[in-house]
């Protein structure tokens, strides 16, 4: 049997990498570039450390500085609107998935036609994209190496992808420095998407062994050093290590797939704005417990790469994984669906809309129900 795995970005990784930004402008011949982040990047003081690097390589230099999480199909037609018009021939990316998401997405409409919802789902990006350099600040989405951007549309209240090689950004900078002043809550969620990330490629049904080795060795990482990075914002060997996880994790997850937990994840963030990592990690323990009897042995699998006690007791050595993300999410400060603004009465409106989400169809426990969503839901509240 033969396996596919896409690997495609050129990484610098370590502290002090953003100093070869100017370097990796020019070898792109690039004359007019624009700079993406939003506010929070600006206020910490980062986008000015970035720009100073992106100066040192003597060309136009377009600012957007408008990202909001979970950004439209709006926002993305209107900084293309703006791209095109100053002729941008390249883009840095500088900030959470957010904005390296965004970036990915007016990258399509610099050389492809039409709407950016229209290239919603996998293989519809036409043409080529222009030279793309990501620069993480959290280390929780990967967006900085996959082929994925998730989107929200408006106007019918959902979130899509678009899952294409060519969007895949053509160069990452990561630099842990750059993750020195994220706030710890922000750490903790980002930090729980990674995981997410991690197990839910491992159990996919789209996993293979090249996969499912990314996704274990990420999430031995992520575990070990999460708690760390949560407490001491300034333990910087925590900090990388959390970066390094979270590509090692994406590499797992964007050519495997994920799974229940984004397609609850998606719909939260759709009608409620909560942040992509903080909607994971609420119902990630649920989710792994409702998908046990489905893949026991991955599991218990995932439960040893961590080393937790497993007994030998599959009936009991299952749900190991599901018990342990549920105190850890406890430990580090991770707010039930009540304690984020969800009511009661939205649960049967939000069971509805995740079966219409596509990532199901990778979940290892299939024909799902919407008292099975509901029961997921209740728990997570």
């Amino acid at each position: 049997m033969s396996y596919h795995f896409f690997v495609q970005s050129d990484i610098v990784f370590g502290k002090g990498s953003a100093g070869e930004l100017p370097g990796i402008i020019k070898s792109h011949g690039l004359k007019n570039v624009m700079m993406i982040y939003d506010e929070g990047v600006k206020a910490a003081g980062i986008a000015e450390k970035v720009l100073e690097q992106v100066e040192k390589a003597d060309v136009k230099i377009i600012i957007f500085d408008k990202v909001l999480p979970n950004p439209s199909n709006e926002l993305v037609e209107e900084a293309a609107v703006l791209a095109k018009e100053a002729g941008v021939d390249g883009f840095v990316a500088v900030g959470g998935g957010s904005s390296i998401d965004l970036a990915k997405a007016v990258n399509v409409l610099m050389t492809n036609p039409g709407t950016i919802g229209q290239y919603g789902g996998i293989g519809n990006v036409k043409n080529p994209v222009l030279p793309l350099v990501a620069i993480p600040t959290t280390a929780g989405t990967s967006s900085e190496i996959t082929n994925v951007v998730a989107l929200t549309d408006t106007q019918a209240v959902c979130k899509y992808v678009i899952i294409d090689n060519k969007i895949t950004p053509t160069n990452v900078i990561a630099d842990p420095e750059f993750t020195r002043t994220m706030p710890a809550s922000v750490t903790a969620a980002t930090g729980m998407d990674a995981i997410t990330h991690a197990v839910e490629s491992y159990i996919s049904n789209m996993a293979n062994p090249l996969t499912e080795y990314n996704s274990l060795k990420g999430l031995q990482v992520l575990y070990k050093n999460l708690p760390k990075a949560v407490k001491d914002g300034s333990d910087m060997e925590a900090r990388e290590q959390m970066m390094l996880g979270c590509i090692i994790a994406g590499y797992g997850f964007s050519n495997a797939n994920l799974g229940l937990v984004h397609g609850i994840a998606h719909t939260l963030s759709a009608h409620f704005h909560l942040a992509h990592g903080m909607a994971n990690a609420t119902i990630l323990p649920y989710v792994m417990e409702f998908n046990a009897k489905s893949c026991p042995e991955k599991m218990v699998e995932l439960a040893k790469a961590i080393d937790l006690p497993v007994t030998g007791n599959m009936e009991e050595d299952q749900y190991l994984l599901a018990k342990e993300l549920k105190k850890l999410a406890e430990d580090i400060g991770i707010r039930t669906l009540s304690e984020q603004g969800i009511e009661e009465k939205d649960l049967d409106m939000l069971a509805d809309d995740v079966l219409k989400e596509p990532v199901l169809n990778f979940n290892p426990r299939n024909n799902i129900t919407k008292e099975q969503i509901l029961d997921i839901l209740h728990k997570a509240f």
